[in-house]
């Protein structure tokens, strides 16, 4: 949280917390190597298996707590699904509920004292966008041939205009697959940066009590941030796919 420098001041590192380390000694960290992101990954993994295979085996007509939230994530997201890429979507709930899974398990595990927040890194993040603007884009041409393009032509604006919002609708689309990454990390990242800043000035202990609260606010707020950017990353998931399937404007 905050080292003590010769001098006596108070030395902070807020980004220390998101360094990538191997798990087992050395130095240098290869595609091969097992670090604490693999560590938390498959701790979110596993997580995500416990609550919606075992903990919803059983089944029961009167559900357990476990089995209840298992069909409430069930629920919310195939509805989300449905309401906003409609009913050819559905076919791809499979992938989708995946998505905010992984996403929303990951950042709520990093809240844990001593955790790693995997979406917090960009090449996370970057991977899980990049799949999903893959996968919409092979899709649409899949789906509707030479007919996806005409997502980047705006037949209701003037023709004179037509070929200037073509350019800007091509490069907006291709910036998807970086807003749709960076948004996700960067919120990650800037939440638990400012709590390790708090909890930096605990260490004073004229500022301790004023820390302590802001603290305790900060990790209520990142709870709720944690949900959020898991629920806009996958509606925005949504709202790709409705353009593959029903591209035009």
């Amino acid at each position: 949280m905050a080292t003590e420098e010769a001098s006596g001041g108070l030395v902070f590192d807020p980004m220390h917390q998101f360094v990538v380390t191997p798990l087992f000694g050395g130095h240098e960290v290869h595609w091969y190597t097992p670090t604490n992101a693999t560590l938390w990954m498959a701790i979110t993994v596993l997580a995500i298996v416990l609550l919606l295979v075992t903990g919803t085996r059983g089944r029961a007509i009167v559900p357990t707590r476990i089995q209840s939230i298992g069909e409430m994530a069930y629920g919310f997201i195939y509805k989300m699904v449905e309401d906003v890429a409609g009913k050819d979507g559905v076919r791809f709930f499979p992938y989708i509920m995946t998505l905010f899974m992984f996403i929303v398990f990951a950042n709520f595990v990093g809240l844990l004292p001593m955790s790693f927040t995997t979406t917090s890194h960009i090449a996370v993040t970057g991977v899980l966008a990049m799949a999903v603007f893959l996968t919409v884009t092979i899709l649409g041409f899949v789906l509707n041939g030479t007919k996806f393009l005409g997502l980047f032509w705006v037949k209701s604006a003037p023709l004179p205009l037509r070929p200037v919002l073509a350019l800007i609708e091509i490069i907006s689309y291709f910036v998807r697959p970086v807003s749709h990454s960076i948004r996700l990390a960067g919120n990650m990242m800037a939440g638990h940066a400012v709590i390790k800043v708090f909890a930096g000035f605990a260490a004073i202990t004229a500022i301790a009590p004023l820390s302590i609260v802001a603290i305790t606010a900060m990790y209520g707020l990142e709870v709720l941030v944690s949900f959020i950017q898991a629920y806009v990353f996958t509606i925005l998931t949504c709202v790709y796919l409705k353009d593959a399937l029903h591209p035009g404007h």
